[in-house]
């Protein structure tokens, strides 16, 4: 008996290349695009490992957990690391991060996440990117929860590697991922004698046997239903309009702002020109209960409670791909009054106006 999802044909080298086109019409980059085979993890460790080495010093901005797991591998990959560390209720600055650079000339590489979905919060990359070039750094981006939720130009930004995840705001799945490379970064990789070869994490085995060679041979055997799910994303961005996607995502996080300030909840980024429009993280005392119950009275409601040490005062409520829309919006702040026994009317009401 034949299956849609398993008896599928050979994903040729002609559709895998032609997906990576679709990736670079979406961040609008001239630069190579990679379609890494995983969770963006695996492109966001090999562009550290390839771009780092022994002796060389790397600013790691960290406003959220990944930019303490960039640190660890920035650290493990031989590198001198400045940390640049802000709260993670706030953004950093072009001008923290201009003065980070110029207290440390030796400064290389440049790792920064754009949009935190743990935390909520988002980094203004158009002036950080714009120190960083001055500067002369590689400049790394983890757009993962950005991308498809607020605007990303990596090219008009100065990002040399800007690294993508379907899963967010995308509505894909968290098994493909991708990264654009720009020309400075294949030479700062190909120049390193500690950059991976021959392994999973290498970027370089992609430039050397796939793009220099035409895109002619993959490597190994694509992952055929990421690869179609990726492409299914791409399409449906396409028929809705980039912007259309972007302003729902807009309208969501403004949406549960204002249905949170209705019930007496407090956002955790309070500027919200610094809040990601990906999740809106939400100050809640005794977050992991009320999440609970929360789902117990609606398991379809796009709620966790804060990760780590956050747990216990911090609620997300995840408004991203599919669930950026009015019904998800209006579920979770249903679900979160029913757990702190509130009328949810006025939350739900103050919503729909802020959307409108």
């Amino acid at each position: 008996m034949t299956h849609p999802l398993l008896d599928l044909p050979p994903l040729t080298a002609e559709r895998f290349a032609s997906i990576e086109r679709g990736v670079a019409r979406l961040l609008d980059t001239r630069h190579d695009v990679v379609v890494t085979q995983g969770e963006a993890l695996l492109p966001l460790e090999g562009c550290i490992r390839s771009g780092a080495r022994p002796g060389s010093t790397a600013l790691n901005v960290v406003t959220g957990p990944y930019g303490t797991t960039f640190g660890n591998w920035l650290r493990d990959a031989g590198a001198n690391v400045v940390d640049l560390a802000v709260p993670f209720d706030t953004a950093v600055t072009g001008e923290q991060v201009a003065r980070a650079l110029a207290e440390h000339p030796e400064i290389d590489f440049v790792s920064l996440v754009h949009a935190e979905a743990a935390t909520g919060n988002t980094n203004p990359v158009a002036e950080i990117g714009e120190a960083v070039r001055a500067h002369g750094a590689l400049f790394m981006l983890d757009a993962v929860a950005s991308v498809g939720a607020e605007p990303l130009l990596p090219d008009a930004w100065g990002v040399d590697l800007c690294v993508i995840g379907a899963q967010k705001a995308m509505g894909g799945p968290a098994g493909v991922s991708a990264v654009s490379v720009s020309d400075r970064a294949w030479e700062r990789f190909a120049a390193n004698p500690a950059a991976p070869r021959r392994s999973y994490l290498s970027l370089l085995d992609w430039k050397e046997r796939w793009i220099d060679g035409g895109r002619k041979a993959l490597l190994h055997a694509p992952a055929q239903l990421e690869m179609l799910a990726l492409e299914a994303c791409l399409d449906r961005i396409g028929a809705e309009g980039l912007a259309g996607v972007l302003e729902r995502h807009a309208s969501a996080a403004r949406a549960t702002r204002a249905g949170a300030a209705a019930l007496g909840i407090a956002p955790w980024v309070g500027d919200p020109a610094q809040a990601a429009p990906v999740a809106t993280t939400l100050r809640v005392a005794d977050a992991s209960l009320v999440v609970a119950k929360a789902v117990a009275a609606d398991p379809a409601a796009p709620l966790a409670a804060g990760g780590g040490a956050l747990a216990g005062e911090m609620v997300r409520v995840n408004h991203y791909g599919p669930d950026a829309s009015p019904e998800a919006v209006g579920a979770a702040l249903g679900a979160l009054a029913r757990a702190l026994d509130a009328d949810p009317a006025p939350a739900l009401a103050a919503a729909s106006a802020a959307w409108a």
